[in-house]
């Protein structure tokens, strides 16, 4: 059967060719093609996922996955060449449900709906992206009604997204974490805020640039192989194993902006340079789900990077590099300032604490919207109303309200949030497992080595790809299902000993 296996993959590289070669020319968009290209780009995408969407559907790859059929059954499981097939016929199965011209027009549209959010964000201008966020909403009722035995008319978008999730199963662990995070983040807030003025000094934006490349090189980010660029929201993008680059923006009054976002999508990069370079070409090579993804970007990002451990290597050079502004500073009191829990308007700065509520709300939202209990033009006002019930805040204008994100405007509505929460969650998971084997990863985290944590990841998640599902990952790793213990244990240890609760 190799020879079939073989025909397989030469029928699978065009295929995730295709969609590198879309994701490059999104790339561009998003941090150096001139605005005047947006709508050629938008019919260059809608061209390129057309004809990927004809080839994952071709009729001739469903009957070789049904020649397969017998072969996978005589495999292991977690067999290369039986995950191979398992998940094409589960991409191929998805795909011939969903006519080629819908997708077509759906894509270019998002390029186009993307080039206008990132000029409406800036001037504070909801209504002019509203009309394009009305039919992205429409697009996202049709693509569900391509699976009509979905109980939920988000479940098709949220299985793109974390395959196996449902908004039951979301909504069920989100309201278990809710009635943990509320109270605590109350008893944390009665405290009093830290003071992290010495954050909001004026840092050269070059110097700031240089240190979060040294920061996440050191982490084992192959510069060989990816590179860092500035766009409007940061993201990680992948071309190839050996292409995977990131975006950051820099404040020059913000020194955690630029470090924690390089951090962050530097966290998903080492998952994608992770993957075995024999699955590359195939749908094995990436990622095997928004929330495994966000796992890794926050583990990175929080777990080490926000860590005592972390900045008692850091800290010291970092002085250096600007002495006026923190030379007089304690690592306690810096330490403190980068884990400051306060109720603020933009998810991307939230801390740990609040984080989670952040997200809920525009999980909730885009229900609301998906079944048609809420119209897009009423959706600013119902953000600020959810901001002030449940953070009692109410974000300044739809700058920093709901055109915060390019979630919405620039794919479809629903699927895409709720992984940020799940990876939270199995961020601590994961974590507590590789202490459990290798101990010694926080003392090597004060000698600024990472090579253990990393050579772990890599050997139980990053290698797979796509091989096992988020909860075969989960099972295979900790032994049991996704829970919410160890993440509401870390959070109560390191915020208790912060605020003194």
């Amino acid at each position: 059967m190799q020879d079939k296996i073989a025909e397989l993959r030469r029928h699978l590289s065009p295929i995730y060719d295709l969609k590198a070669i879309s994701y490059l020319l999104e790339w561009d968009q998003s941090t150096y093609m001139p605005p005047g290209g947006a709508s050629a780009r938008a019919r260059q995408v809608a061209f390129l996922e057309g004809l990927r969407h004809e080839r994952l559907t071709d009729p001739a790859l469903g009957r070789l996955l049904e020649d397969l059929h017998a072969y996978e059954e005589t495999l292991p499981y977690d067999s290369e060449d039986a995950s191979l097939i398992r998940v094409t016929r589960r991409d191929h199965e998805r795909a011939v449900r969903v006519p080629a011209p819908f997708v077509a027009e759906a894509y270019g549209h998002f390029a186009q709906t993307y080039q206008a959010w990132m000029e409406a964000r800036p001037a504070n201008d909801f209504e002019t992206v509203r009309p394009y966020l009305e039919k992205s909403l429409d697009f996202s009722r049709r693509y569900a009604e391509f699976f009509p035995e979905s109980e939920h008319v988000a479940d098709p978008l949220i299985a793109e997204y974390d395959y196996g999730m449902t908004a039951s199963a979301v909504s069920k662990v989100f309201a278990e974490l809710h009635a943990e995070l509320v109270p605590l983040v109350k008893v944390v807030t009665n405290q009093g805020e830290a003071d992290d003025s010495c954050l909001r000094q004026r840092f050269p934006e070059s110097t700031q640039w240089d240190f979060a490349l040294e920061v996440i090189q050191r982490l084992g980010y192959d510069l060989r192989r990816g590179r860092q660029d500035k766009s409007p929201h940061p993201f990680t993008t992948v071309f190839s194993i050996g292409d995977v680059r990131i975006t950051i923006r820099v404040r020059e009054r913000d020194l955690g902006e630029a470090l924690f976002g390089a951090i962050h999508e530097a966290g998903h990069a080492l998952y994608e340079q992770g993957v075995e370079e024999g699955l590359e070409g195939t749908p094995l090579a990436e990622g095997t789900s928004a929330g495994v993804h966000e796992s890794q970007s926050r583990l990175w990002e929080n777990i080490v990077g926000r860590s005592q451990p972390f900045w008692r290597f850091f800290y010291p050079p970092l002085q250096k590099l600007f002495p006026e502004q923190l030379g007089k500073v304690s690592l306690d009191t810096f330490f403190r300032a980068l884990n400051k829990v306060q109720r603020s308007p933009i998810r991307t700065e939230a801390d740990e604490l609040t984080y989670n509520l952040h997200v809920m709300i525009r999980f909730d939202l885009e229900l609301q919207l998906l079944e048609g209990k809420l119209a897009v033009r009423d959706l600013p006002e119902a953000w600020r109303e959810r901001y002030r019930a449940d953070l009692g805040i109410v974000p300044p204008d739809d700058r920093d309200g709901v055109l915060q994100d390019l979630h919405w405007y620039w794919g479809f509505v629903g699927g895409a949030f709720q992984g940020y929460t799940l990876g939270n969650i199995q961020s601590a998971l994961f974590f507590e497992a590789a202490l459990r084997e290798h101990p010694e990863i926080v003392g090597e985290m004060e000698e600024g080595e990472f090579a253990t944590l990393l050579s772990w990841l890599q050997e139980k998640i990053y290698r797979h790809g796509r091989k096992f599902t988020a909860d075969d990952l989960i099972e295979r790793i900790t032994g049991g299902p996704l829970r919410i213990g160890p993440y509401m244990d870390y959070l109560r240890d390191k915020y208790g000993a912060l605020y003194g609760v």
